[in-house]
Parts: C-alpha cells; structure tokens; sequence
C-alpha cells in the first residue's frame, strides 16, 4: 500500500500499483464532499496530470495550478519557453540566512495560461553539472568511441558522425541548456506569476512531509500481513506528521527558526533522574540547550524546576 494524497487533516491509501494520475479526481470529489469545500484549488505536479484530468477539472469548474512536462509538450518547447516576455525576480528567505532566489513570467497560448519559473541556484546547478559531463566526455573521446558506448549520461550529448565515431552534438547541448532551473506550470487561477509559483512550491513541504514519515518516523518499510494493520500503520505516522507540523507552525509564529533535526537533538538532551542522598529524594533534570527552552515555549508547556524534593515511599509491609 502506499500514500499518493495528503489534504487538510485526511489522507488517502491506495494499492501501491495504482497509477497516480487516476487518483487525483476521485480524491477531490472525497475532499469536496468530506468537508464541505465550497472554492478549491487543486495543486499537483506532473504525474498526476493528463489531458483528461485537466478537462475533468474544468468540467467540475476548480481552478488547479498543474506541472507540466515540458520537455515532452511541444507547445511548451517551441513556443511558451521561448517566449520573450521578461521575467519578475523573487528572493525568498530561508533558515540559516540562506535565500532562494526565483524568477517567473506568464505566457497565454489561446486560452491557455502557462506560468515559466526558473530557480536561479538549481539553473546554476544544472549548468555546472552538464559543464562536468562535458569536460569528462571530451576527454572520452580523445581516447577513443567505444569508452562511450554504455554511458548514458554521455549518449545525450553525443551524436553519430560516421559508423565507428562519435561527437559532442552541439545542437542538443543548447537544448539542455534552455531547461536549467527551469519548470512549466498551467493555471487557470487569476493569481499572479509570482503567487502560482508560489503556491506550486508548497507541493514541496508536502514531499518533504512524505519523507520525514519514512525517514524519521520510520513509516517504510511496512511488515504487516493485513490491510487494516497497514492503515493503522500509516494513520499513526500521519498523526505524528500533523503534530510536527503544528509544532513548526507555532514556532515560525513565535520567531524560531530551526531544523527538524536540532530539534530531536535538543529534546533527546532534555532528561529527569532521581537521586537520593542523606534520606532524602531528589528528581534532577537537566538543563535546556539550544532550542529545547524555546519548543517548550512555543506549546505553552512550563518546564519542571532543575531540582525538586520527593516525598519518600513508606515501605511496604511484609507479605
């Protein structure tokens, strides 16, 4: 079994062979009717989508902000990437002090509305991995053609220039060029370049999500001989999931920025002992570090004191 939909406190389970793109609609028409949803905007990346999804969609009249592939689309390849419209910058501030910066236009085919991002360090990223690619693949074939048979990931650069060689096929190497950093979305919302992008990246917490449930909260692997114990499983770690994203919500509203993983840290730190000493019973706890003080804070739970007395057990009589 496996997830394949995360929606306001609800969660779906399908067989693990089930295509994700036959998923999405039922799913929505579940949501629509469990909770009332009156206005809905369906967010979902490429592989839940087809032609057919999208005029269902439109059908149901919901706005949607969908991936698209646009390696694979020809009207997004020939004609809405390369289109001349210039594009508005967003700088959006992360942990850490560290910054994404982003960069999105619109471009309407007809009554099509497509949004083109470009994440500037993942383009910078892209480009510098082809460049490796191509120095590694020079020097390949200064050696000689049959070192290149079996790479694939020099085969996409390459093209066939007589029946024994091979070279560096220029024309391609521009291509991939065109698709650093970059993704397509369609939209049917009024929101502008900026929101749509914005909106779609939110599909990233809910992956990083996914991943923390089979990472941290040991979700995967699944031994169970039942689907009901399957369920009762994935419900558990769904439940963990909403409350660490409560506790992260309550500490962005109270000024703290900090990593999951320094947050188990800090907790892991935080213990009570008991001691006795001269008759008497003592609970120690130890001191708060990092950001251990602050979580506590954040939930409104007050910390017992470093040091506090217990009363001593009477013994028990002998039986």
């Amino acid at each position: 079994m496996d997830t394949t939909s995360l929606s306001f406190e609800g969660h779906e389970l399908w067989p693990g062979n089930t295509a994700d793109v036959t998923t999405l609609l039922p799913v929505v028409d579940r949501l629509r009717a469990r909770f009332g949803v009156g206005r809905l905007c369906v967010v979902a990346d490429r592989g839940m989508i087809s032609a057919e999804t999208i005029a269902a969609l439109e059908k149901r009249k919901l706005e949607y902000i969908l991936g698209v592939r646009e390696r694979r689309s020809a009207e997004v390849r020939r004609t809405v990437i390369d289109d001349p419209t210039p594009f508005v910058p967003l700088v959006v501030p992360r942990a850490a002090g560290v910054l994404t910066e982003l960069e999105a236009k619109q471009v309407k085919i007809g009554e099509r509305r497509y949004i083109v991002c470009r994440n500037l360090a993942e383009a910078r990223r892209d480009a510098e991995q082809r460049a490796a690619i191509l120095d590694g693949l020079r020097a390949k074939l200064a050696q000689g053609d049959k070192a290149l048979v079996g790479n694939s990931g020099f085969r996409r650069y390459l093209k066939t220039v007589s029946a024994r060689h091979f070279a560096i096929d220029e024309d391609r190497v521009a291509e991939d060029a065109r698709f650093d950093g970059l993704y397509v979305l369609r939209t049917n919302t009024k929101l502008t370049p900026l929101q749509v992008m914005l909106r779609y990246r939110d599909l990233l917490r809910v992956e990083q999500l996914f991943r923390r449930a089979k990472a941290v909260l040991a979700t995967r692997p699944i031994y169970h001989s039942s689907d009901m114990a399957i369920r009762g499983h994935v419900f558990c770690s769904f439940l963990a999931l909403l409350l660490a994203k409560e506790l992260e919500d309550r500490l962005r509203r109270h000024g703290v920025a900090t990593e999951w993983g320094d947050i188990l840290r800090d907790l892991d730190r935080l213990q009570e002992i008991q001691l006795e000493q001269d008759g008497k019973r003592f609970l120690l706890r130890t001191p708060t570090t990092g950001v251990a003080g602050k979580l506590f804070q954040a939930v409104g739970v007050a910390l017992p004191p470093n040091l506090q007395e217990l009363p001593l057990t009477a013994p028990q009589p002998a039986a």
